[in-house]
């Protein structure tokens, strides 16, 4: 039988989460302007370059509607989480490569990350993180051991007891069973999700509570087809489609899909995963990136996958934005595909798909006062030694009965995705 979240708990986490948005684009000058969830900052490539509080933390849509396919819910990922900047150097050479994020891996799942790009090369006798190129790992690309960001991982995971995690591996390892040691040494294999139970052919995967009380809360995909017999490590294009990376992938009204994937709108395979980052990542302009183009583009991607809501959206520096960023979509995304709502928060327990409450816009009127500066906040940036996580975001666990989720029309998308 379905249970609901206490009155008080679920009163709670929509206190908190309101309190944050409604103080969204205020201006501010120094972290303490802003409530935890959000950091003060700016966005000079869109000419906002007073300082303004900017939303830096996810809503968990498990908090608020649970029960449902695993597959029915849309996750913040990280293009290459292990690419940070300012990461020690931890060979002889001085690093040259891009960069894609700015906080560490414990940070970004803290904040509401819940799916990992890493690409695992064969360095030093070991398994390395590298951005590097042609299957191969310098030390000038060099990251780090591969096993210290998975323990990063096992870490949330044993504090967190109800979340899950997916890792999406670039694979250019060859050494013998060497991810399956990796892992191991992590401690990470006893949240592993098997294989052999993974759906096929596009099959829903279990609801996010079973997954949960089984333990299978950790979802690992290789791009080495070789490693399901060898390892038992899933190949990604069995279970997911997937558009094009890169430059390819951030034209407007286009959203082709990857040429190691299925057709997007292929019904043999269960999760999407849409990627929104370009070729050659600019710190500065990922909060003109993550305004209104991924926005449109998320609508665009829903089309071309036949009415199927992304389950992924992959992206660089995830936290700029000009306001509410993919954080705000991935909330419009949940709610429509979850309770056939404009955004989760409106989802309302016991009630039928469709049936929403009202709730508050973010601040948009105030206006902007003091000196461009840096970002700061209960959110951690770069250059920001001093900032600290924001507490892991409050979680119901009994489950909210909202009808069928399976019945996303069109007609309750809203219109900033259906164009």
């Amino acid at each position: 039988m379905m249970k609901t979240c206490t009155t008080a708990t679920f009163l709670l986490i929509t206190a908190l989460f309101f309190t944050a948005q409604s103080q969204l684009l205020n201006s501010c000058s120094t972290a303490n302007d802003c409530p935890l969830g959000l950091y003060c900052g700016n966005c000079p490539s869109l000419a906002k370059s007073q300082p303004f509080c900017i939303r830096g933390q996810a809503q968990i849509p498990t908090s608020l509607v649970s029960g449902l396919p695993f597959n029915k819910y849309s996750w913040l990922v990280t293009h290459n989480a292990f690419s940070i900047l300012d990461a020690p150097l931890l060979t002889a050479a001085q690093r040259v490569t891009f960069y894609n994020q700015e906080d560490s891996v414990t940070n970004q799942l803290m904040n509401g990350v819940r799916g990992l790009m890493l690409d695992m090369y064969d360095f030093e006798n070991d398994i390395w993180l590298c951005h590097s190129f042609r299957g191969q790992c310098y030390n000038f690309t060099a990251f780090e051991p591969a096993v210290d960001a998975l323990k990063e991982v096992e870490a949330f995971l044993t504090q967190n007891p109800s979340e899950i995690v997916t890792i999406i591996i670039e694979d250019y390892v060859r050494s013998p069973k060497g991810l399956t040691r990796v892992f191991a040494d992590a401690g990470l294999d006893k949240y592993w999700f098997p294989v052999a139970k993974m759906p096929r052919r596009g099959a829903d995967w279990p609801t996010v509570n079973t997954m949960v009380k089984n333990n299978y809360r950790l979802l690992v995909f290789t791009s080495d087809s070789s490693k399901e017999a060898s390892e038992g490590i899933a190949y990604q294009w069995k279970y997911m489609v997937e558009n094009e990376p890169g430059d390819p992938g951030v034209v407007p009204g286009s959203c082709p899909n990857r040429k190691e994937s299925k057709p997007l709108n292929s019904k043999s395979a269960s999760l999407f995963l849409m990627n929104y980052f370009p070729t050659i990542p600019v710190q500065s302009e990922a909060c003109k990136e993550h305004s209104a183009p991924l926005a449109d583009m998320v609508g665009t991607c829903y089309k071309a996958a036949g009415n199927m809501m992304p389950n992924f959206v992959a992206v660089n520096f995830y936290m700029r934005s000009d306001g509410g960023g993919v954080f705000d979509d991935l909330d419009r995304m949940n709610g429509q595909t979850l309770c056939g709502c404009a955004t989760v928060s409106a989802c309302q327990a016991g009630a039928p798909f469709g049936s929403c409450k009202t709730v508050g816009m973010p601040n948009t009127s105030s206006t902007t006062t003091g000196t461009a500066g840096s970002f700061s906040g209960s959110v951690q940036l770069s250059g920001d030694a001093s900032a600290v996580n924001a507490p892991a975001p409050l979680r119901c666990t009994d489950e909210l009965n909202l009808g069928s989720p399976n019945a996303v029309a069109s007609e309750v998308l809203d219109s900033e995705y259906v164009t």
